[in-house]
């Protein structure tokens, strides 16, 4: 049986992660509107334009945005679990599932918001970035030990 280190740094900035996604989720769930000032800008049309060519829109993004927001929260769920929990152990592969991971979710999501001008854009590459370092910690105390980085 692998034995299972402290949580350090890496673990915690991933879990924070987690928690920053379900909160982000719940977002979307709860308080996002269908569509943003920034989403009509994009679009290049007026809300009341788009209300008339398209009038179930709002509803429809609406519904998108709860199973979007679903999916952000569960993902964050698992996170938080992994970081917490699992990473302790030090899983063979672990480091490029969280590659992956954050590949996927977080810094995609930041991509695109950059390529959309977002107002969130530089907010939303907090996260990644956040990510980017647990990652280099987390592969840094897997292959050095429990002795160097992210040792709490």
């Amino acid at each position: 049986m692998q034995r299972r280190l402290r949580p350090g740094l890496a673990e915690w900035l991933i879990c924070a992660c987690g928690v920053w996604q379900i909160g982000l989720g719940l977002y979307f769930i709860f308080v996002r509107p269908a569509l943003l000032p920034e989403d009509v800008r994009y679009i290049g049309s007026d809300l009341q334009v788009l209300h008339v060519v398209a009038p179930r829109l709002a509803d429809w993004l609406g519904k998108v945005f709860i199973v979007m927001g679903g999916f952000m929260a569960g993902t964050g769920v698992l996170i938080t679990y992994v970081a917490a929990v699992l990473l302790r152990a030090r899983p063979r592969w672990a480091t490029l599932v969280l590659l992956l991971v954050g590949s996927l979710t977080l810094t995609l999501m930041s991509a695109v918001n950059f390529a959309l001008h977002s107002d969130f854009r530089w907010l939303l590459a907090i996260p990644p970035s956040t990510w980017l370092v647990a990652l280099l910690l987390y592969a840094v105390r897997c292959r050095f030990g429990n002795s160097q980085a992210g040792h709490s």
